[in-house]
């Protein structure tokens, strides 16, 4: 995981074919990881259900504008669509939305094993939909405005990106997540082991230092969007830098510490009831 993870920080900023393979990758990652947590048929409902709903929200806003704004995607040359949107679009919702559903399951103390209790129903989707969308505020304005990954007809104020996109992922994560929630709770799942649930963190973050790359290459220059604006290339990654800084990376190191005192707690617990200390700590030479 550790070497994926440092590949995708390396490579996969830019929409080559290396990058998508690292993405198909990752949504290959994220349906194994949800197989190991809540079984097969929880995590093929996940990855329908997040395909259903997306490609139905992406359809309508390509064609509408609603919720998004007007946009169509160009580096989707030979790809199968659904609609007008590529299916590998779908994919991503499904990879990243099933990383961000389990770092708000970690930030939420394993709300998804617990979704009877405390409203957890309502608030992991809700805590999961702001996870998810600050991934898109990160990637946007680079994948589009300087990728050309997709197109804003009309550009926007966040460097060629409408505001209204935000809004947009953010109404869309939370369908799927709270769909996904109600079919959960039918189930009993328990728990994962911690470990399982540090690859979630590892990824979602990996996905945010991508940009650190492009950032620190110090290419500079300017760029004209979908609408006619000129942008200065080196603001845009300097931007999504800071955002991710303080919005991905700040959710995974949350999401870590919160793992950390797991272990360290029932190491504590381990060695309280007479399981030997190095469990919890190295073992007391005196």
């Amino acid at each position: 995981m550790a070497l994926i993870a440092a590949a995708e920080i390396a490579l996969s900023w830019n929409p080559n074919p290396v990058g998508q393979t690292l993405a198909v990758l990752s949504v290959v990652i994220a349906l194994a990881h949800g197989r190991c947590v809540y079984g097969w048929k929880n995590a093929l409902a996940f990855f329908v259900i997040t395909l259903v709903v997306t490609l139905i929200v992406e359809n309508i806003g390509a064609a509408t504008g609603v919720p998004f704004g007007h946009y169509h995607f160009i580096v989707t040359a030979g790809l199968p669509f659904v609609g007008r949107i590529p299916l590998v679009a779908g994919l991503l919702w499904f990879g990243m939305g099933y990383f961000s559903w389990q770092m708000a399951a970690i930030l939420l103390d394993d709300a998804d094993a617990r979704l009877g209790q405390r409203g957890n129903i309502v608030a992991l989707p809700l805590i999961a939909a702001f996870v998810m969308t600050q991934w898109d505020f990160v990637m946007d304005r680079g994948n589009s405005t300087l990728s050309g990954a997709w197109a804003w007809h009309e550009g926007g104020p966040d460097f060629g990106v409408p505001l209204s996109n935000y809004a947009g992922w953010f109404v869309t994560s939370w369908s799927f997540y709270q769909l996904y929630a109600i079919w959960l709770a039918r189930s009993a799942v328990a728990a994962p082991a911690p470990s399982l649930r540090l690859v979630a963190v590892i990824l979602y973050a990996a996905a945010g230092l991508t940009h650190l790359i492009p950032w620190l290459s110090g290419a500079s220059g300017e760029i004209i969007d979908a609408s006619g604006r000129v942008w200065r290339s080196g603001d845009i990654r300097a931007i999504s830098v800071v955002v991710m800084l303080l919005t991905m990376l700040f959710s995974s190191t949350l999401a870590a510490i919160k793992i950390a005192r797991t272990l360290w707690e029932r190491a504590s617990c381990a060695t309280a009831v007479g399981l030997p200390a190095h469990i919890g700590h190295p073992p007391d030479q005196a």
